[in-house]
């Protein structure tokens, strides 16, 4: 089964996802693709595969992605391949990309999927967490809640909604949703 989460940045997704995938060794996440420098700590292949923008648009035309997006200006997408390999290997994969990506795997109804989308508990939260971070400027911040209330815009899209209150709870409620998923619960 694909797992699709969304989150704004600052959400505490890549937290949750990181317990999600620590918790069993079934899960599997894709590694995306984009054209943004890494963070400090971040490996390429691990947390993403870096790319100039020419080898990411080489790629996208050659049919190699899932789904692709630009977003604040760098070009993210996920490897169809990756995916494809995974699940035929038994595994359930978490995809973890925008909304819009988000939307267009929707589309393809080709892969059982379920679609979770992750809040934060607050605006005032989110911006808390961004800031925390200590990777991005005012104006950086600044746009990633801008962006975020657009993204939020979509979260009724989804099949769930995961306020991030707390990373324990979370991430039972979304291993509910996988089961439930899994036995034939709502799943598209």
């Amino acid at each position: 089964m694909v797992i699709v989460i969304s989150a704004p940045s600052g959400s505490g997704k890549t937290t949750l996802i990181n317990r999600l995938l620590s918790s069993s060794r079934r899960y599997v996440k894709s590694v995306s693709v984009t054209t943004r420098p890494p963070r400090r700590g971040e490996t390429d292949g691990v947390d993403y595969f870096f790319m100039t923008e020419k080898e990411f648009l080489r790629l996208r035309d050659n049919g190699g992605f899932l789904e692709w997006a630009v977003v604040l200006g760098r070009h993210y997408g996920t490897p169809a391949s990756f995916v494809e390999n995974a699940l035929a290997e038994g595994k359930d994969v978490i995809l973890n990309i925008d909304v819009r990506g988000a939307m267009k795997v929707r589309k393809m109804k080709r892969m059982r999927s379920v679609f979770i989308f992750v809040k934060p508990p607050s605006e005032k939260a989110l911006k808390e967490r961004l800031k925390g971070r200590k990777t991005d400027s005012a104006e950086e911040i600044r746009r990633r809640i801008e962006l975020s209330k657009k993204e939020m815009a979509y979260a009724d899209r989804y099949d769930y909604i995961v306020v991030n209150r707390t990373i324990d709870e979370s991430i039972k409620k979304i291993k509910s949703i996988i089961a439930k998923g899994k036995n034939g619960g709502k799943c598209v």
